[in-house]
């Protein structure tokens, strides 16, 4: 049976292009739009292959990108016939709405400084808390369009064997779970790359990429990383009670699936 992964981590298609646009370095008013929209494909055929829940919204703008760059290939003369105007760049509107998406979440960004701001504010005669993690104040949640790049990479860095005949063996999503919260309960933290290192098949990877995006759903680990291309770090985000309690609710419910 085929495991099917429906998360609610992924932001949504503007969050994708923002991510494509700031890894290839690109000015977001000058979209190299046939790059984009190639990259745009490779990630939506890897969500697929994960057999991960596609929003009907990343199609729309996988066909949104696709009618942009047909516009772009073709004769600025044709063009202009076909819109009986001297054509606007067929890129402009999705820029705009690049823009004002990115202003959204940059004043987001900006007001959750502030709150954290606020709270290193302490009033004179109350007790001062030291926290012991101060030390990763400065690292960024991981996205999850991050995740996808590291484990594409991690994909693309195995060879996989294909010159024998393979034998049955089931791979538990639950059970990798469990083997991830075993980890950081005994580590605290681990690189993003560590899970991986000792797994050849791609069944193996797969099923453990999959068992880390749960994880995230639960909110049971937090993804962080100091910096774009910096390693990416695992961190616990529950006790042991608030674990036993989500995992308890998360069989239940996988038993009722069945």
């Amino acid at each position: 049976m085929t495991y099917r992964c429906n998360i609610e981590v992924f932001e949504g298609p503007l969050d994708l292009l923002l991510h494509l646009i700031k890894e290839q370095k690109m000015d977001i008013q000058d979209i190299a739009i046939a790059t984009i929209t190639r990259q745009y494909m490779d990630y939506i055929e890897l969500m697929q292959d994960l057999n991960l829940e596609v929003a009907g919204e990343y199609l729309i703008m996988a066909a949104e990108l696709t009618r942009i760059k047909s516009k772009v290939l073709l004769p600025v003369q044709e063009q202009e016939l076909e819109e009986g105007e001297e054509g606007e760049d067929p890129r402009a509107e999705l820029m705009r709405r690049l823009q004002e998406y990115q202003r959204y979440k940059e004043a987001a960004f900006e007001l959750r400084v502030r709150e954290h701001d606020r709270q290193q504010v302490f009033v004179r005669g109350g007790d001062i808390l030291w926290d012991e993690d101060s030390g990763e104040e400065m690292i960024q949640e991981a996205s999850a369009f991050d995740l996808l790049n590291a484990f594409q990479n991690i994909l693309r860095s195995k060879e996989f064997k294909k010159d024998y005949e393979i034998k049955v063996s089931v791979f538990s999503v639950s059970d990798r779970l469990a083997h991830i919260l075993e980890i950081l309960n005994a580590a605290k933290t681990i690189t993003f790359d560590s899970l991986f290192t000792v797994l050849n098949s791609r069944q193996e990877l797969v099923v453990t990429f999959l068992a880390l995006l749960e994880t995230m759903r639960l909110k049971l680990v937090r993804i962080q990383q100091a910096k774009q291309f910096d390693p990416i770090r695992l961190y616990l985000s529950a006790d042991h009670e608030a674990q036993a309690q989500i995992l308890e609710q998360y069989h239940a419910a996988t038993e009722i699936e069945k």
